[in-house]
């Protein structure tokens, strides 16, 4: 499902479309979080990427009225070079497993301990990792506050608040 989705965000010439398939595909990287039992890392996919991220990029979308607008064919030159960079990281992905000799490693756990992350991430005395995921939040809300701005025509502000009075 996950590549299913993640080919069709990038071949569809709808860009609402394409940020709906993105979404689909980052649920199922969630899921396949789920299936490898890292339970965290899946909360933190959806919270993070599908609740901040994508949702982000569909209010763009949205406010700039480009939701039903049709994206132009790529030219010949682009493609070829999307499928280069699509056959080398799929090489070398397949290097990486021929690597790996899958079945080998078993760190069932190991990485996955909740009680570990979250002392990591709020303890002052360690590294305080709260404090650059504080920053993240606003840096979110700021190129959202950034969107709405842009999105807006010129004189929409000024026209509503005249309105209201």
């Amino acid at each position: 499902m996950m590549i299913g989705f993640a080919v069709l965000s990038v071949t569809t010439r709808q860009l609402f479309r394409a940020a709906i398939y993105l979404l689909f595909s980052l649920v199922s990287v969630a899921g396949i979080y789920f299936w490898m039992e890292a339970n965290f890392v899946a909360a933190v996919q959806i919270i993070v990427y599908v609740g901040g991220i994508v949702v982000l990029i569909i209010f763009s979308i949205l406010l700039t009225q480009q939701a039903g607008a049709e994206m132009p064919k790529p030219s010949l030159s682009k493609k070829l070079w999307s499928f280069l960079a699509a056959g080398s990281g799929l090489g070398i992905l397949l290097l990486q497993i021929l690597k790996l000799q899958l079945g080998t490693v078993n760190a069932k756990g190991a990485l996955f301990d909740v009680k570990a992350i979250g002392r990591e991430l709020i303890d002052i005395d360690t590294h305080g990792w709260a404090l650059p995921f504080e920053v993240v939040s606003m840096l979110l809300l700021a190129s959202m506050i950034g969107c709405i701005v842009i999105a807006l025509k010129p004189g929409a502000i000024i026209k509503h608040e005249m309105k209201e009075s």
